[in-house]
C-alpha cells in the first residue's frame, strides 16, 4: 500500500515529458512582438492627411540645391526648363560655351531618375512606408554623394570633369524622385520642381480670394519656400565655404524627410 502511494507521489512531482522547456507554446517572445510591429508599421500605406507638408518642404531643398547650382556651375539641379533652354543655345553655338553640356547632364540625369524613381514606387508598393523611406533615402544618398566629392575635390572648377560631372549629375537624379513623390501622393502639382504652371494656376484660379482655398495655399506656400531656399543657397554660394555648405545643408534637410515618412500615420486600415 505504501509502495504504491509512493509510486503515485513520485509520478505526480515527475516533470511532464510534453511540457515545454522555455514556457507554454504559442506565447511569442518580445523580440517577435516587436518584429511583427515594426514590420506592420513599414508595410502600412502612409496617410495622404496633410502629406503635402512634406512635399512643400522639399521646395525649400530645391530652391537651395538649384540657386547654389546655378551660381557655382552655371546648370539647374532640380528645374530642367532653363536647362533645357541653355541645351538650345549651346546647340547653336556649340563652341561658345560649355554650359550647355553641364546642362544636358542635368536634363539627362534628371529624366533617368524619373524613370528609376516610378519605377521603383511602381513595382515595389507606391505609398507603403518603407518604400518612401527607401526613395528619400537614396535621396539622401545620391546628396551626400555629390556633396562629399565637392568638399574633397575642386567645387569651384567650370570644367567638364568628373569632379564637376559627377555631383551635377547624382544631385539631378536625386531631383527627380521628389517630382516622383508628388504623383505617389496624388498631389500632382506640388512636383517641387516646376513653378511656371503654378504661377498660371494660381492666378487664374477662380476662388483666388476665398476665405478656405487650399489648392490656392499650396499655390502661394510654394514660390515662397523656393524663394527661401534660394536666398540660403544665394548665401552659401556668396560665402568661403560655396557649394559643399549648400550640398551638406540639403543633405540634412533630406534626411529630416526620412524621419518624417518613418513617423508619419498610417492610412487607416478598411473594416
Amino acid at each position: 500500500m505504501n509502495g504504491r502511494n509512493a509510486r503515485r507521489d513520485a509520478s505526480e512531482t515527475a516533470p511532464d515529458e510534453e511540457t515545454p522547456l522555455l514556457g507554454p507554446v504559442g506565447k511569442p517572445s518580445v523580440g517577435s512582438r516587436i518584429w511583427r510591429r515594426l514590420r506592420k508599421h513599414m508595410s502600412a500605406d502612409v496617410s495622404k492627411n496633410w502629406a503635402d507638408t512634406v512635399l512643400l518642404f522639399c521646395y525649400i531643398i530645391t530652391g537651395l540645391l538649384d540657386s547654389s547650382a546655378i551660381f557655382i556651375w552655371g546648370s539647374f539641379v532640380s528645374m530642367q526648363t532653363g536647362n533645357t533652354v541653355y541645351v538650345g543655345l549651346g546647340l547653336a553655338a556649340p563652341k561658345e560655351d560649355i554650359r550647355w553640356i553641364k546642362s544636358l547632364t542635368s536634363v539627362s540625369f534628371f529624366c533617368l531618375g524619373s524613370f528609376f524613381f516610378a519605377r521603383f514606387h511602381r513595382y515595389l508598393g507606391g505609398r507603403r512606408r518603407w518604400v518612401l523611406v527607401a526613395s528619400y533615402f537614396l535621396q539622401f544618398l545620391f546628396i551626400f554623394l555629390a556633396a562629399l566629392i565637392v568638399t574633397l575635390g575642386n567645387e569651384s572648377s567650370n570644367g567638364i570633369h568628373w569632379q564637376v560631372l559627377v555631383p551635377l549629375a547624382s544631385v539631378a537624379f536625386q531631383s527627380s524622385g521628389q517630382a516622383v513623390t508628388s504623383r505617389v501622393l496624388q498631389y500632382g502639382g506640388l512636383t517641387s520642381v516646376v513653378l511656371t504652371s503654378n504661377y498660371c494656376d494660381l492666378f487664374s484660379d477662380a476662388k483666388l480670394w476665398a476665405k478656405d482655398n487650399v489648392e490656392r495655399n499650396r499655390r502661394t506656400a510654394a514660390p515662397i519656400l523656393v524663394l527661401l531656399g534660394a536666398i540660403a543657397g544665394g548665401v552659401w554660394a556668396h560665402s568661403s565655404v560655396g557649394l559643399m555648405g549648400a550640398l551638406w545643408t540639403a543633405a540634412i534637410l533630406k534626411a529630416v524627410v526620412v524621419v518624417a515618412w518613418l513617423v508619419w500615420a498610417a492610412e487607416p486600415e478598411e473594416n
